[in-house]
């Protein structure tokens, strides 16, 4: 059996290093997006196409080819659509599942492979660090037992894709939601929660709750672009 795994996220790729070799199969990794063609499919010939976080549309040419599998941090059909963990969190959520989802023209409403219990405590980059580990214990199933997706049960519910101008930290959060909003923007490459400050831009990061009440974080100061400092 033949298999290949897309994904750009480096937490991810460390993933398929750690538990790839441990898995029946041949295994096969492509880390960024042009790499995905026709040509080496066609190559290839893989029994799965596995997503991990994979931001960036597969066309129907190959959906219709191949049994891909995309990963949707919601029990779907709730919260379909983009940034999952930012809206999850903010909404006031604390666990969710991890969905295996057979990938589809209509973004996230494929039938539902498997989902797993996970939990939101901790920055977004734990989070996303430890959801890509579970993303192995589905993918171990579906190579093992072949499982026959199943459609979607429930009234859908979509979520926004957030843009890094609603990064900016609101006014008059109280403690706990001020500490959400820092640790769900707190991963790599991703827009981190910040305030303006003059002609300076304070990103925060690494929020903790002491037992005053209080709240730290690490703040690194960014010079505005195009206001004189």
């Amino acid at each position: 059996m033949n298999y290949l795994v897309a994904t750009t996220k480096s937490w991810n790729i460390d993933a398929f290093h750690l538990h790839a070799p441990e898995l029946p199969g041949t295994w096969h990794l492509i880390s960024q997006p042009e790499q995905l063609t026709v040509a080496l499919l066609d190559k290839l010939q893989p029994d799965y196409i596995f997503f991990p976080h994979w931001s960036w549309h597969v066309p129907d040419a190959i959906t219709s080819q191949y049994q891909c599998v995309c990963f949707h941090m919601t029990d779907v059909p709730y919260g379909r659509g983009g940034s999952p963990l930012q809206n999850l969190i903010s909404l006031g959520h604390k666990k969710t599942m991890l969905s295996a989802l057979k990938m589809t023209s209509e973004l996230d409403s494929g039938d539902v492979y498997a989902k797993v219990p996970l939990e939101l405590n901790g920055t977004a980059q734990q989070i996303y660090q430890r959801a890509s580990l579970l993303v192995y214990q589905i993918i171990r199933l579906i190579v093992s037992v072949n499982p026959q997706p199943q459609p979607q049960q429930g009234t859908a519910t979509i979520f926004q894709r957030r843009t890094p101008a609603q990064s900016e930290l609101p006014p008059n959060l109280n403690p706990e939601q001020l500490y959400d909003f820092i640790r769900m923007l707190d991963a790599n490459n991703y827009p981190h929660a910040y305030i303006e400050y003059g002609n300076w831009k304070l990103e925060l990061t690494q929020a903790e709750p002491c037992t005053d009440g209080t709240l730290q974080a690490k703040v690194q100061f960014h010079p505005l672009i195009g206001k004189p400092l």
